[in-house]
């Protein structure tokens, strides 16, 4: 178990989750591996193909094959005395699922879920019904969330030394996953967009050669010990831009700030992506504004809540989320201005403290 959490925190995370079942109705939840079975028993546990999962309804077990029950022993699983039940290969593991209407996790592989189907099991989502025990972090999770910040700031600070004209995308993502590992056990993701290359979102990167005058779009993130995750872009420009691109630079910089500004507890989700996305529109460039504005980060990169129009999700304190307007311009080159923010009392609390300017390398 990750020491900066305690056995009541997950007792605690049982009990909601299975409180959030009541409230909607069902019968129980049914949690497979993933992250939503690493939340509630620190188990990263990965069973391939086999069929394991936690049941939380009149009984609380978990059931897994034989071959991973000594590892579910020593997990939190372990440690809270919950019903460890073991399965070898020929027997039928579906016959330990109960009857009824079960919030069921997204991680939840095809394959289970139909043969689970047949068997006269009525599957909902998880991911909506627990959202509210899951979506708003706890004070353990909120520290991790701000370390996992800090450590993304870190290597941002040193991704100028990095950037000149002359060294490939490649070059510079080896770089920094050098860097990400200094600071986290697992790299999630680099993207290195360059000039043209910053116009594609979900670039990562590439033997281009940076040349001078291009933005370099930087966008970086990883996982801690605990499980927790950074996510930060920041934008470089190796020389000067031009007049046009520090004027809407600035635009985007605008939006970004805005949004932080208007988030409080209480306002949509999809409030705050109006808030954003009217700004960028308004200067004439909504047409290059593609993505959502913001989406939650925990022991997932990505996860509630989403904010994107049409979202009615209230933001609650304690929830986690990225505020991360961008505006693409196809061939040519792009920007995204990217930080995480826990919802206190009185607004947004940004995690991520690099300049939000153009950065000059």
């Amino acid at each position: 178990m990750f020491e900066g959490f305690s056995l009541k925190t997950f007792r605690a995370r049982i009990d909601a989750a299975k409180q959030a079942a009541a409230n909607s109705g069902l019968d129980g939840v049914l949690i497979t591996p993933g992250p939503d079975f690493e939340y509630l028993l620190d188990s990263k546990m990965h069973t391939h193909e086999r069929f394991a999962g936690l049941v939380l309804a009149e009984r609380e077990f978990v059931f897994a094959p034989g071959v991973d029950v000594a590892d579910l022993k020593k997990s939190v699983a372990g440690e809270l005395g919950l019903e460890i039940i073991g399965w070898n290969d020929g027997e039928d593991p579906y016959s330990f699922v109960p009857a009824g209407k079960l919030a069921v996790s997204a991680a939840m592989t095809a394959d289970h879920l139909l043969e689970l189907q047949s068997r006269g099991v009525e599957a909902v989502n998880a991911t909506k019904v627990l959202a509210e025990a899951f979506v708003q972090k706890d004070e353990a999770e909120i520290r991790e969330l701000t370390r996992a910040g800090e450590a993304i700031d870190a290597v941002h600070r040193k991704v100028p030394e990095l950037l000149r004209a002359g060294v490939t995308e490649r070059e510079v993502a080896d770089k920094l996953r050098e860097l990400i590992l200094q600071e986290h056990v697992v790299v999630d993701f680099i993207i290195v967009g360059s000039g043209p290359h910053g116009a594609d979102p979900h670039h990562d990167f590439s033997d281009r050669v940076i040349e001078e005058g291009d933005i370099v779009v930087v966008d970086i993130g990883g996982t801690l010990d605990s499980g927790y995750h950074s996510d930060c872009t920041r934008n470089y420009v190796v020389g000067e831009p031009s007049d046009e691109q520090q004027e809407i630079y600035h635009v985007l910089q605008k939006a970004q700030e805005a949004g932080l500004a208007f988030v409080k507890p209480g306002v949509r989700a999809g409030e705050v992506d109006k808030v954003v996305r009217d700004i960028i529109e308004e200067a004439g460039y909504g047409e290059y504004f593609i993505h959502r504005t913001g989406h939650g980060i925990g022991l997932s990169c990505h996860e509630e809540p989403f904010i994107i129009a049409g979202n009615d999700v209230v933001l609650r304190e304690g929830m986690a989320f990225s505020i991360e307007p961008g505006v693409y311009f196809p061939g040519e080159w792009g920007a995204r201005v990217e930080d995480i923010v826990i919802l206190e009392a009185d607004g947004a609390r940004p995690v991520n403290l690099t300049p939000h300017e153009l950065q000059r390398v």
